[in-house]
């Protein structure tokens, strides 16, 4: 059995040894930008190709969900909540231009940095529809952006 004062000092040895640095203890943390640079990996992506034979309804369809999962946050909310607005107001040339738009680019942060308007367009992805995405982005109305809309309302027109 311990007695009081025997615990108080296991308790304070204990603290006290978990303020001193360990023998070996990495006092700072290196970041990529610290790396010899890297051999980078090329995974060459499939080109974009239109969908033969696709309905404009199931094209519809995949488009709303394919601009809810994204792989970063950012575009899932800025594009899910885009073509909720808009896309089932689109034409089949601008379907088809929103679709490359968000499938070619094998980089995400590409698609958000020219909808932002941090880095230029490249000519190949300036459209209609890219310019509609870059007003939408500018929220002049001021909506409270900072989630993606429900899965409802795939079934449902808006």
């Amino acid at each position: 059995m311990f007695s009081a004062a025997i615990a108080r000092k296991v308790v304070s040895s204990v603290c006290r040894a978990s303020l001193r640095p360990a023998v070996g203890t990495v006092v700072s943390r290196g970041y990529r930008g610290d790396a010899p640079e890297p051999t980078l990996i090329e995974i060459p992506l499939p080109p974009w190709e239109e969908r033969a034979g696709e309905s404009l309804e199931i094209k519809k369809k995949r488009l709303l969900y394919e601009s809810r999962k994204r792989g970063m946050l950012e575009n899932c909310i800025l594009l899910s909540l885009f073509a909720k607005r808009y896309l089932n107001t689109m034409s089949e040339s601008q379907l088809k231009q929103y679709d490359r738009l968000i499938n070619e680019p094998s980089n995400d942060w590409d698609i958000y940095y020219w909808a932002t308007e941090a880095q230029p367009t490249p000519d190949v992805y300036q459209s209609e529809v890219m310019d509609m995405l870059k007003e939408f982005a500018k929220n002049k109305d001021m909506e409270q952006r900072l989630d993606a809309p429900n899965l409802e309302y795939l079934d449902k027109s808006s």
